[in-house]
């Protein structure tokens, strides 16, 4: 007997990538148990589904950094007491990537590449091991929103969340609509996809020079010619990050969704010099956001 759920979550996450960098990503979330009927003539109660293997999911991956732990440019170090992680992913040209963060704050990837495949073994693995007896298969399906106009990936982090929103180095895939003067404009929208392809949006108040991080000797060469530092303290912990500079976009004020979508209505306004009003809907991941307006 099989039982089925659809959209039981959707991981909002990142990923280090060798060609891209930082990828923020959101994947939807399927799956399907393979077991015999238990004492309730069910394999497993919807209830238990969507509460205790939706727990499972989201600890293991979401609002993290996936790290392609094979991959030849990933070392890894941590402090004495295993609490925070120095993650280096050593891209050559001047594009390493370099984090000081709470374990947590990290997923580790059995795999040279980060991909819909690997997470999914991951994802697999650690779901099994939480599973009643009488289920004896898993399958588990990772999807992307199907998305037909424009969409970026972005990398953040919110100091100020009490939540694991406050991780430096979580994503979304996310879709972007404007409009000037009531009519949607998606050659606007692509211009600012693409200019945010894949980008790290961080807060300037967040932002530090590369000689305060706590760096590990495989950071001790890098300076701010070449990367963008941010360093803040939140409730989780100690967060330091340095990404390359062209791939970095720095915005006055927090990154979270309201303030992108100011932002970009801001931003379009002056460069379009609309004189109507401008609205933009800006997503976090699947099926949420805000609406800002100039």
């Amino acid at each position: 007997m099989q039982l089925f759920v659809n959209d039981l979550t959707v991981i909002d996450f990142s990923y280090l990538c060798p060609e891209r960098g930082i990828v923020g990503e959101s994947w939807i979330v399927d799956i399907i148990l393979d077991g015999s009927l238990n004492e309730q003539s069910m394999v497993l109660d919807f209830g238990k589904v969507k509460k205790q293997i939706k727990r499972i999911i989201d600890d293991a991956v979401d609002h993290k950094l996936a790290v392609p732990a094979d991959h030849p440019y990933t070392r890894v170090s941590h402090t004495d007491d295993d609490s925070s992680y120095w993650v280096d992913f050593l891209r050559p040209a001047g594009k390493s990537i370099h984090l000081f963060c709470p374990a947590d704050a990290f997923a580790f990837i059995d795999a040279d590449r980060v991909s819909m495949a690997s997470v999914n073994a991951y994802l697999r693995a650690v779901i099994k091991r939480e599973l009643p007896g009488n289920v004896a298969g898993l399958e588990v399906i990772l999807r992307e929103e199907v998305i037909a106009g424009a969409y970026y990936h972005y990398t953040h982090g919110l100091k100020k969340h009490d939540g694991n929103c406050q991780r430096i180095a979580h994503g979304h895939r996310s879709q972007l609509q404007i409009f000037i003067d009531g009519l949607r404009r998606q050659q606007v929208e692509q211009q600012w996809a693409l200019r945010w392809q894949d980008i790290y949006l961080g807060s300037r108040e967040d932002t530090c020079s590369c000689s305060e991080l706590r760096r590990s000797i495989h950071a001790e060469a890098i300076d701010d010619n070449s990367h963008q530092a941010y360093r803040y303290t939140a409730d989780q912990g100690l967060f330091e990050l340095a990404v390359p500079q062209d791939e970095n976009f720095i915005i006055a004020n927090d990154s979270t969704v309201e303030c992108i979508a100011e932002f970009l209505a801001a931003e379009i306004a002056v460069e379009n010099q609309a004189t109507g009003q401008v609205k933009v809907l800006a997503f976090e991941g699947v099926g949420k956001g805000a609406i800002g307006y100039a």
